[in-house]
């Protein structure tokens, strides 16, 4: 909570012949003027259990957790027109049954596959028989959410595609939505770094931005391209945002985290490539506002907000040549494409881009053109998710499985 409901949820509760109930996991921060309810999942998974099941019992301990919390709603007589549910945790699972009559919209995130996506995307990351089957395995509870709900959506068409095709018909595309009238260019942002120092609009910047600094991320490729950056442009800033924890794949083998194992093989000079940690979400679009060269690498994999909230505060986005990203992004028009492993490619064009910043001027504006055109939460996403609300609530939108 609030996740990808931030805007959808008050937006429901705004209008007052609705009553709108947050359902979530104990611990999660309310939202002003939606009733919340919690649930808490009874216990941890069973030791020695099956590798394959470990995700899904954890999934269905939440689902039954989901249950009694929703046996209490009806029991005080509540019967919801419409559940709004992400079907990536396990809460989705068996709310049919017990709401038999409410009709059930889930969140297709991300359906996984062992070939063609983000497993089997790196060569230096061999797939074993045990591994793909796991793979499969890590779907069960969405399909099961998925035949059982009323209709779905996906952010992106790329994402919708990954989901099989005799249940891809029931998913529309509708994003989350990118708050463009705050998420724009601050002509006056700085930024004071922790050596004392203040980087100003105009400055050398290059920025990459991560929740975590991971290899889905590229963080690792981006590391690498560093050593090159910094020697050829002696001026140049790197500001590094991100956690040391892990949101998607595994940790290093051999250190802590992946900071601490790029810096060990890819040792940079300090007073220039500056560590932020996590940072409050003000600090974060200054850093947007100052950056020359955004770097934003990934997977073929869940495309990440920051992307397009970069390009909506006008950043040059240089990113991987990977399908989330030529979804959004034509390269030389609205941002600048590189190879995922091609950390020197990556080091020249970002030195390109310091070197002729005026260059990109045209690229910077597309991009944000490109967001509000197509992503704008207030123009274009939120009205599409109410509105597929509306239509699945009247029934004009259901496929419905047999129960």
């Amino acid at each position: 909570m609030p996740g990808q409901y931030k805007h959808l949820a008050p937006a429901l509760a705004s209008d007052p012949a609705n009553q709108v109930i947050f359902l979530t996991k104990e611990g999660k921060p309310q939202i002003e003027g939606i009733e919340q309810r919690t649930y808490k999942v009874a216990r941890g998974i069973t030791q020695n259990i099956h590798p394959y099941l470990r995700r899904l019992e954890d999934q269905v301990l939440h689902g039954q957790a989901v249950v009694r919390t929703g046996i209490d709603l009806v029991a005080e007589g509540f019967q919801p027109d419409v559940i709004c549910a992400h079907s990536g945790w396990g809460e989705a699972l068996f709310l049919r049954e017990v709401f038999p009559d409410a009709r059930i919209l889930v969140y297709c995130e991300f359906f996984y596959r062992s070939r063609g996506a983000d497993t089997d995307f790196n060569p230096n990351q061999q797939q074993s028989i045990d591994s793909v089957c796991r793979t499969r395995m890590n779907n069960t509870h969405m399909l099961v959410s998925l035949e059982a709900a009323d209709w779905g959506f996906s952010p992106t068409e790329w994402q919708r595609s990954r989901h099989p095709q005799q249940l891809r018909d029931k998913i529309a595309v509708v994003h989350d939505g990118v708050d463009t009238e705050i998420c724009q260019a601050q002509p006056d942002a700085w930024l004071d770094l922790p050596n004392g120092k203040r980087l100003n609009v105009g400055d050398e910047v290059v920025t990459y931005l991560a929740r975590n600094l991971e290899q889905y991320r590229g963080f690792d490729q981006f590391m690498q391209s560093l050593g090159e950056i910094c020697r050829r442009r002696p001026n140049a800033e790197i500001v590094v945002v991100g956690g040391d924890e892990v949101s998607y794949g595994d940790r290093p083998s051999t250190d802590e985290n992946w900071r601490e194992r790029m810096l060990a093989s890819c040792p940079l000079d300090p007073f220039r490539v500056h560590f932020l940690g996590r940072v409050p979400y003000n600090t974060y679009r200054r850093i947007l506002s100052i950056s020359s060269a955004h770097i934003y690498l990934t997977y073929p994999f869940v495309l990440s907000w920051s992307a397009l909230e970069a390009m909506s505060h006008e950043c040059l986005l240089i990113a991987s040549n990977t399908t989330p990203v030529t979804e959004v992004i034509e390269d030389g028009v609205n941002g600048v494409l590189v190879d995922f492993f091609d950390p020197r490619a990556l080091a020249d064009v970002v030195c390109k881009a310091l070197e002729s910043p005026d260059e990109y001027a045209g690229i910077r504006a597309a991009a944000r053109e490109t967001v509000v055109s197509k992503y704008d939460l207030r123009t274009v996403c939120l009205p599409a998710q109410l509105d597929l609300v509306k239509k699945v609530a009247s029934g004009e939108w259901s496929a419905r499985g047999d129960l």
